[in-house]
Formats: C-alpha cells, structure tokens, sequence
C-alpha cells in the first residue's frame, strides 16, 4: 500500500512539473518576449542652468546620430507602447565634460512599465555646442500678409504692443536675426481689430526661422492691432503756381493728372476734407514758372501733399502731374476732336485710328479786335502718303482764318492697320 502511495506521489509531481512546463509554452507561444526600436527626435535637456550660470546655452549638434531606443518585453506590452510613452533626458551635470566641443552628455531613457535594464538606447550620449547667450532688441513689423477689410475700408495704421522686443538666445541665432514680424488677418474687416500673435522672425537671407531655431529662442508676444480707415473717392486736385512768366507771356492755365484722388482717412480727418468741399490744395510754391517762356510740368508725390489723417487708396499711385500752360500774350488753346482732322492719302486696304479724343492748337491773334478762335473755325488735316503700316507720329496740317497764327506746331499720333473681313478672320 505504502508502495502504491509513493508511486502515485512522483506522479502527481511528474504532473505538476509537464503542467508547468506546458503553461510557459503556451505564454511564450501566444505572448512571446521580444524588441522593438524606437526613434526619438525630442530628448528633455535637464539642469540647462548649470551653463547658464557661466552666461552659456547649448544647441543640438546637426550631425547628431539619430536616436534609437530599444525595449524588449512581451509582445502584449509592446503593442502598446508607442513613441510618445518613452522620456529621454540628459542631464548637463552628467556631461563627460564642459571643455570639449562637442560636449557629450548621457542619454537617460524611461519607459512605464518597462525595467531599466529591459531599456537600450543608441548612442548613450547627446551631442551638443555650448554657445554665449546674447540679448537684442528688435522693432516687431506688422503686415497683414496680403489680407485686405472690406471694399470701403482702407488700413489706416498697423501697430504692435510692445513696439520692440527683446530676443534672448545663442549668439549665432541672434546674429542672423534680420526681421521680427507680427502678422494680422485684416478680410472683410470693417472695425478696429487688436490680437495677440507669435512673432516671426526672418533671417538675413529672408528666410523664415524653422521651428528648431525659434525652440532656442526665448521670445514673447505681441498684442498687434489693425485700425480701418473708411475711404473717401473723388477728392478734387487743386494747383496754383508761384512766381511770373516771361515778359510778354502769360499763363493760360493749370491742371493736374490725375484730377481726383480716392483718399482713406479718420473720421477727422474726413470731416475736415468735408469741410474744403472734398478738395486737397498743393502749394502754389510747388511750380514756380518764374521767367518761363513755355509750358511747366512738375513730377510730385502727392502723398506729400495730404493732411494728417489722410492717405492714399492701395491701389492709387503716389505720381501726380502739376502742368502750367505758358503762353504769349494773346494766345488761346483750342481742342480740335481728332475725328474732325481729315486723312489725305490713307494707304489702300489700310485703316487709320488716332491715338487721343483731342488735340490741342495753340493760336495767337495777330488783331486785337478779333474774339478767341473756336474749335469749328480750325480745319485740320493729316497726309498718310509713303506711310505704311505701324504706329506714327505725324505733322497735322492747321487752316485758321486771317488775324490768327500757330503759336505751335502741331502733331498726332496715328495707328495704321490692315481692314479686317469676315473671310480673312474666318
């Protein structure tokens, strides 16, 4: 009986031990152990004051070996486990040493649930440059990056709260800094807007900081505010002129190119435009035709010109024409429409167009007694013989009735072309 019990006993544990055994086949089998790598672009530098003690701050090596993190355990951990859970640091006060470049500091890498020794990484140390620390300060430009406020509107200024800003970062950094910029979406606005935004920073090859640069950067931001300006159209040109013609001339007229100017202002401004009947007067100062026997043309800025509170439209050009018509005494400027000068010797086959509405004949009277000429008692005329097919610039020929002479010559532009028909477009 004894001899049956101690034979049943080492089979119960035979049973047991093939149980076991059996079991960690089945785990292993269905949850083996295995590896798998990770790679970390984005390793936690700890103790940074250690160098900034010593007025230093480090940048990441560019030729740093990518980082490769291996954790081995079983496959049902691993399935879960994804980049974002794995912290690596290194600690500055580990660094091998502070007087190499580059300094080397151990890599430290951490996962949950994962032993320390079940963690490899590969290279076990960060590269990196020690470099001084600098301070600037720079002006931050406002733009509003093409956007524009609603039709009627105009930007009437761009402002950033604080003006200027001081940048802290690796002297090599602060170097290149060329630009800092704040930007504002100003569509279809139609009030005053005021944000806060991040600033851009520009380097001196116009390009913009990557988001690398600007992580070494210690930066703040800016509250940028967009105020509109209601726009006001057809503001007349005034122009006078200063000093005397030439004795026995005398000036005939003045006037402007343009004639009217769309302004943007601020609701004073605008009122005080109002007030002038909407008209903005250059100085009389700016053409001077003292001594001048012949016609004056001056090249301004009318920006110049405009009262405070007032610009230009985007879209209107800054060029503005003063033009003072000298004559001798006695003259008058006739306007003779170009569809009344006649076309002798028109080439055959070929049409003739005139490049302006008018054309201006200067006359003088030679009798007192006589009124101003007018524009039906002028008769003009254009000989197209030998002229072929292109743009010209051509003499018109003037009749004018007795007590009456040219005071200038005159001549018109011409464009000469081929008659099209049906048959030769089809």
């Amino acid at each position: 009986m004894k001899k049956k019990l101690g034979n049943n006993l080492g089979l119960k544990i035979l049973s047991f031990m093939i149980a076991i055994l059996v079991w960690l086949l089945v785990v292993n089998i269905n949850n083996p152990i295995g590896t798998k790598s990770f790679v970390i672009s984005d390793v936690q530098l700890l103790n940074e004051a250690y160098i900034d003690a010593d007025g230093k701050m480090c940048m990441q090596d560019e030729q740093q070996v990518p980082i490769r993190v291996t954790i081995k355990a079983q496959r049902k951990i691993l399935d879960r486990i994804s980049v974002n859970d794995i912290r690596a640091v290194a600690d500055l006060q580990q660094a091998v040493s502070l007087n190499t470049d580059p300094v080397m500091v151990p890599i430290t890498v951490s996962c949950d649930r994962i032993l320390q020794d079940n963690i490899e990484v590969s290279p076990q140390n960060l590269s990196l440059h020690l470099e001084d620390k600098d301070t600037q300060e720079f002006v931050v430009n406002v733009t509003t990056n093409n956007t524009k406020p609603d039709r009627g509107y105009e930007i009437g200024s761009l402002t950033s709260n604080p003006e200027k800003i001081k940048i802290t970062g690796p002297t090599s950094l602060i170097n290149k800094i060329d630009k800092v910029n704040a930007s504002i979406d100003v569509d279809g606005a139609t009030e005053d807007i005021t944000t806060e935004k991040d600033v851009k920073i520009i380097d001196k090859n116009g390009e913009e900081f990557t988001d690398s640069d600007m992580s070494y950067l210690n930066v703040s931001r800016v509250y940028v505010t967009a105020k509109l300006w209601k726009v006001q159209a057809d503001v007349k040109i005034k122009a006078g002129y200063s000093g005397s013609p030439k004795s026995g001339y005398q000036v005939e007229s003045v006037s402007t190119t343009p004639n009217v100017v769309s302004v943007a202002g601020s609701e004073e401004a605008l009122a005080a435009l109002k007030e002038q009947n909407n008209t903005i007067t250059i100085p009389d100062y700016v053409a001077d035709i003292s001594d001048r026997d012949s016609d004056f043309e001056e090249k301004i800025n009318i920006s110049d010109y405009l009262p405070d509170g007032l610009k230009l439209t985007s879209d209107s050009s800054e060029d503005m024409f003063i033009r003072v018509n000298v004559l001798p005494i006695g003259s008058s400027v006739c306007e003779v429409p170009t569809k009344n000068i006649v076309v002798n010797h028109a080439p055959d086959g070929m049409q003739v167009s005139f490049d302006t509405a008018n054309i201006e004949v200067r006359v003088q009277k030679t009798d007192s007694s006589l009124d101003d000429l007018t524009e039906d008692q002028i008769k003009a005329s254009i000989d197209l013989s030998d002229v072929k097919e292109g743009s010209h610039e051509v003499s018109v020929s003037i009749e004018i009735p007795d007590g009456y002479e040219l005071v200038d010559d005159v001549t018109t532009g011409v464009e000469v072309s081929v008659i099209s028909t049906a048959e030769g477009n089809s």
